[in-house]
């Protein structure tokens, strides 16, 4: 009885868990990072390369797993059966277990070579768009409008870009599963600022799609994930505008005043950049111009509130182990003075 009793809720449990799997695999949410809700026409030539894929699977599946019920039955040992009759080899099974996977595998390598092929080459006039992985954040650089962000990718829908990746230490790899295939971030130097690979896709509806490091790097290589925005192409060219202007200027006298000269005071110049600020020129960490206006810190793995400011600047280490940013020994007045100017700069 007790033995009934574990094999039907290991029976609940394998089908649990097969519920889940297919809620999670077949219902993506809008968070999700999923190829079965593409959303640019190079996810969609992954999206029909998986089903195929997919199809020859169950395939498969069903017709092994059919083979060994279909064995277990048929010659499943019967009362009075004797010595089974021993099989020791045969030519046509093996032939047809060797020509048949080879099948299978040309028809994928087949079924791969036009969606290979066809990402190539980026169209002429496609937006360049300089990424570069860093140990644990992704740096977006438009350098046809002067403008360095982080975290947040932003483009313009139905316009085909072109993304240029590098790496600043390890290999990373960037991933959209929504807009397109991963593609590797190497180290070294630009080739003639042509960066090492390019990846190019065309976003073709507005939305919010998240995309993370696909290769192992470090610490905290599952906390380097970043957000691609498409928006309008008006939103798109009025948000260019707005990042290539200088930080605000805080009003004398002000808190956030008094978080800016301490800012250009301690480490933070050696490793980031505040346009119009003095002394300002790092390129180690996230250009800080208008950090307030992206909606994620640290990778993305936090939202930007002002908690979450101060946390940062106090103790990074304790929100994100293994971070490169150093505990600066900030008194609470002058995390309150910093955090209230980084949270000025939109």
């Amino acid at each position: 009885m007790a033995s009934g009793r574990v094999t039907r809720a290991r029976m609940g449990v394998v089908i649990a868990a097969a519920v889940v799997l297919a809620a999670v695999v077949f219902v993506p949410s809008a968070a999700a990072q999923s190829i079965l809700d593409p959303a640019s026409p190079s996810a969609h030539s992954l999206k029909r390369l998986y089903d195929i894929m997919f199809a020859l699977g169950i395939l498969v599946f069903l017709l092994v797993e059919g083979l060994i019920l279909f064995a277990a039955f048929r010659f499943r040992r019967r009362e009075g059966d004797g010595e089974p009759k021993q099989v020791h080899g045969s030519t046509g099974a093996e032939i047809a277990w060797t020509v048949a996977p080879a099948i299978v595998v040309l028809g994928l390598a087949a079924a791969s070579y036009g969606p290979l092929m066809e990402r190539r080459s980026a169209p002429l006039d496609s937006l360049v768009i300089d990424v570069t992985g860093k140990q644990w954040f992704w740096e977006f650089a438009y350098p046809d409008a002067d403008v360095i962000t982080a975290d947040e990718l932003v483009l313009p829908v139905g316009q085909t870009v072109t993304l240029r990746l590098h790496s600043a230490d390890v290999i990373h790899s960037f991933w959209v599963p929504q807009l397109s295939g991963k593609m590797d971030a190497i180290p070294g130097p630009r080739q003639g600022g042509a960066g090492q690979n390019e990846l190019w896709f065309t976003p073709e509806r507005e939305g919010e799609y998240w995309g993370q490091c696909a290769e192992l790097c470090g610490t905290q290589h599952a906390g380097m994930r970043f957000m691609v925005r498409v928006v309008s192409v008006e939103d798109f060219e009025g948000w260019l505008a707005e990042q290539a202007l200088p930080a605000r200027e805080p009003r004398p006298g002000s808190l956030e005043a008094e978080g800016r000269k301490l800012v250009g005071q301690m480490a933070c110049k050696g490793c980031h950049v505040i346009d119009g600020v003095d002394g300002m020129v790092g390129r180690v960490g996230p250009n800080l111009t208008h950090v307030s206006s992206r909606p994620f810190l640290a990778g993305a793995v936090f939202e930007n509130t002002e908690e979450n400011i101060a946390r940062w600047v106090t103790r990074p280490d304790d929100l994100k182990p293994g971070s490169r940013m150093p505990s600066l020994g900030l008194t609470p007045e002058q995390v309150e003075a910093v955090t209230a100017y980084l949270r000025s700069l939109d």
